[in-house]
């Protein structure tokens, strides 16, 4: 069954080992993923699906990942002496690729043993009291927003029929263009595209957000939406309602950590 839903930023940013003393620029976000990781571990899941970018992505097919044990290695990110190793579920994988075969769905399991930073860092962030979780690693691709939503749809029938407490997590930052100094530089599409995206998550407004300009996504540079399309699919028809913890862009990046509450 599912028992937990969220979306968090992955900004390498979030570690103190990175930022350093940037850390206190990000004290809000912090603070709400704190209190996630609290609910988190409240809910007393077995396994977490972590929906993010992975390292082997597929242009036309969604992949899942499969490889005992995963490691995260933060060394592209800045820091070199990071080491942290996770298990999958396996029966979950081998049900959810089953299932997702019968309803047609472009899926790839892939064998890759690596979690980078758009993983590693909320799996780090939020399962310090979790040391014996599961993970089912699950990464997009280049298919149109309707797919990715439907793709949800289609891993919702496994995790809710599962015996097992399933946490979803989809993970990724928002706008990348909202100050001058941001990677992408300023664009007024950014905080446009962010303002936009909130709104429509806080109304639960999934319609809206299919609906979302392709040229205004580009514009603003961001790197959640699939992801979040992935998440709320599985959360289609279920009693939802959202609570946005955290928003704050002080590095010129949106950083949003919502708790999807199931009612």
């Amino acid at each position: 069954m599912i028992i937990f839903a969220a979306h968090v930023p992955n900004s390498p940013l979030l570690l103190p080992s990175i930022s350093g003393d940037r850390i206190g620029a990000v004290t809000k976000t912090c603070a709400a993923l704190d209190q996630l990781a609290d609910e988190l571990y409240a809910a007393k899941p077995d396994t977490i699906v972590i929906i993010s970018d992975h390292p082997t992505r597929y242009s036309e097919a969604f992949s899942i990942s499969v490889s005992d044990p995963y490691t995260a290695d933060l060394a592209n990110v800045g820091d070199l002496s990071y080491k942290q190793t996770y298990h999958p579920d396996f029966s979950l994988i081998d049900a959810l690729q089953r299932a997702l075969r019968k309803f047609d769905e472009a899926v790839t399991l892939t064998t890759d043993p690596h979690l980078n930073f758009a993983a590693a860092i909320p799996l780090d962030l939020l399962t310090e009291h979790l040391p014996n979780i599961r993970v089912v690693p699950i990464s997009p691709c280049d298919l149109d927003p309707k797919a990715h939503f439907t793709f949800g749809q289609s891993l919702k029938h496994t995790l809710s029929e599962s015996k097992k407490r399933i946490a979803v997590i989809s993970a990724g930052d928002f706008a990348h263009t909202l100050t001058d100094f941001a990677p992408g530089g300023l664009h007024t599409s950014g905080a446009e595209y962010d303002d936009t995206l909130l709104t429509l998550l806080e109304q639960h407004n999934v319609v809206g957000l299919l609906q979302i300009e392709e040229k205004l996504r580009h514009e603003a540079q961001e790197a959640a939406y699939f992801k979040l399309l992935i998440l709320l699919g599985i959360l289609d028809g279920m009693p939802v309602s959202t609570n946005l913890l955290s928003y704050e862009y002080p590095f010129g990046v949106g950083l949003a950590v919502v708790n999807f509450i199931l009612e």
